[in-house]
């Protein structure tokens, strides 16, 4: 850093710990003190932040709110903003000594917006890094519709492996893990295990048949074998009042009676309709894991290992509230745009996404190894925690799952499988 900006840095926090005079001076300043301090305010603070270039990024986020079995689970209306606006205040720390400053745009929108218009507000602000946690088909529609733009969309949480393959997009890069990598990492741990063989209960939503297809192709990828399926139609109703624990109590062992002898049920219920009623109600006393019991998860209030208790006990104090895989994913997303801006020393869009993109780049988040990003379908590699809702019981990859790249290839859609041409 140049002298000169060190010495105005020096100054400025000289003045705000200048000694108090003493008590006769009215308002606890003397005249002479207070003409040199305005004179001095606007002359230090533009030699301080004159040269810097805000990096500024959007994040279309979803106001969309769907219910859950659990009051427990209720979203709350800064989901995946609270982690973003935490790792914004990463970002400000580090690039304030690069002469680099970060801003965050929210632009919450509801069901059916015109994401058309959103897109087009970023641009006449000259937003190029846009955050979004909308469904995939509305991910899409940005990542096409912010090329005439030159935007690089971020996708913080749709799960869809279609946007991996034959939807992928230059564009687009992809925080949050596919269907196929939380697929993976469940499997890896039961075949760990030797609990092999599964019973499959997936719910009637389409996300919930694309889940059911993700653990099949776990299942022939790693050695399992589904003895049985069954489907858990939704019928409508209120998760919380109208399926009340007596009526749930008879439902659920009569959904899951008459299965081959299995290990362990495996629940592909995305929608949260009726997984969460499964632990502890089957036929058979065996585990439940998927989107119940064992689930996948990006981040876990219980995470404290790598530096895990640090990050949340930083958010608990500034938000409130544990941190939830959304707030993470969010989090990693800005920081992702942080690292590449200061290992490459740049304010420009452009270049930060190319750093990003090259085999240079990497970006800690709290998980043990540096996070990176496939060549082939800009997914960003990760661990996966495996969690009871208490406590981490598990990481994947798991041991003794190799690969001749990265154990992280082994999560997921790996090269030689890719249906993704970039474009």
């Amino acid at each position: 850093m140049h002298p000169k900006r060190l010495a105005a840095i020096a100054g400025l926090h000289h003045l705000g710990r200048m000694k108090r005079p003493n008590r006769n001076v009215r308002n606890g300043i003397s005249r002479r003190h207070a003409a040199a301090l305005i004179l001095a305010v606007p002359f230090a603070v533009p030699r301080v932040w004159a040269d810097e270039t805000a990096i500024v990024i959007g994040y279309i986020r979803s106001m969309a709110r769907h219910p859950t079995i659990s009051l427990l689970d209720q979203p709350t209306p800064d989901a995946g903003l609270a982690g973003a606006t935490l790792a914004m205040d990463d970002n400000n720390t580090t690039g304030h000594l690069l002469g680099q400053s970060f801003e965050l745009v929210d632009v919450p929108v509801r069901k059916d917006a015109d994401l058309a218009a959103a897109l087009g507000g970023l641009a006449a602000r000259g937003v190029k890094l846009v955050l979004t946690d909308l469904p995939a088909e509305a991910v899409l529609t940005l990542a096409d519709g912010g090329r005439a733009h030159d935007m690089t969309v971020f996708n913080l949480a749709a799960p869809d492996d279609s946007l991996r393959q034959q939807d992928c997009r230059g564009n687009l890069v992809h925080v949050a893990p596919s269907r196929s990598m939380l697929a993976d990492a469940v499997a890896q741990y039961l075949v760990w295990k030797k609990w092999t063989r599964w019973f499959l209960v997936l719910g009637s939503h389409p996300e919930d048949k694309l889940l059911a297809d993700a653990y099949r192709r776990a299942a022939k990828r790693f050695g399992a074998r589904i003895v049985l399926e069954k489907v858990s139609e939704d019928t409508g109703g209120s998760r919380q009042t109208d399926s009340g624990v007596v009526q749930t109590q008879q439902q659920m062992p009569v959904l899951t009676q008459g299965a081959p002898d299995y290990d362990v049920l495996v629940a592909a219920d995305e929608n949260e309709v009726f997984a969460g009623y499964l632990p502890y109600r089957t036929w058979d006393p065996r585990p439940v894991v998927g989107s119940a019991g064992l689930q996948p998860v990006t981040w876990d209030a219980s995470s404290e290992s790598w530096g895990g208790t640090q990050v949340q006990n930083r958010f608990i104090r500034q938000f409130h509230r544990r941190m939830m895989p959304l707030d993470m994913q969010a989090w990693t997303g800005v920081r992702m745009v942080g690292e590449a801006a200061s290992r490459s020393n740049s304010n420009d869009p452009g270049k930060i996404v190319t750093y990003m993109k090259s085999s240079d780049f990497g970006v800690a988040a709290y998980k043990g190894q540096r996070l990176t990003l496939r060549d082939w379908d800009w997914q960003l590699r990760q661990p996966i925690l495996l969690a009871d809702g208490r406590t981490i019981v598990s990481i994947s990859p798991q041991p003794g799952f190799l690969h001749q790249v990265t154990e992280l290839d082994t999560l997921g859609i790996d090269r030689p499988e890719t249906k993704c041409t970039l474009r």
